[in-house]
């Protein structure tokens, strides 16, 4: 059983930075693929991108160019922890953040895959 908490979420005006963090209990994130997610306010839960168990990061194809070049993935075996680095934030950037397990390395951008899952962090960007 693994168990997830994000934090790292907050207040900021437009063009700053933010980084969450995924912190992992339970299990060790280094044997799972990381995804993380977002869902703004009367929207679905939105796939952003992960991180494979070899380290290998990608995007999702709805969000890769809104994205490109503000948003990085990394993990922290030390730490078991997987972060999301947020440059350049916008307005629309504006969601909870959630990040998820996935232990098949499958998951993707479906969301209903994946096999754990932490509360969420609220990421508010004023303009």
């Amino acid at each position: 059983q693994m168990h997830l908490v994000e934090s790292g979420g907050g207040l900021v005006p437009a063009g700053d930075s933010l980084r969450l963090s995924c912190l992992a209990s339970g299990d060790t994130v280094s044997t799972y693929a990381m995804g993380w997610f977002r869902q703004a306010p009367g929207k679905e839960r939105e796939f952003v991108g992960g991180i494979g168990w070899r380290g290998n990061t990608y995007f999702s194809d709805s969000v890769k160019d809104s994205v490109k070049g503000r948003f990085t993935i990394s993990r922290d075996n030390a730490k078991n922890t997987v972060y999301l680095q947020m440059n350049s934030l916008k307005p629309e950037d504006t969601a909870v953040y959630y990040c998820a397990a996935d232990l098949s390395g499958y998951a993707g951008k479906y969301y209903e895959r994946y096999d754990y899952w932490g509360q969420g962090t609220q990421v508010t960007v004023s303009t």
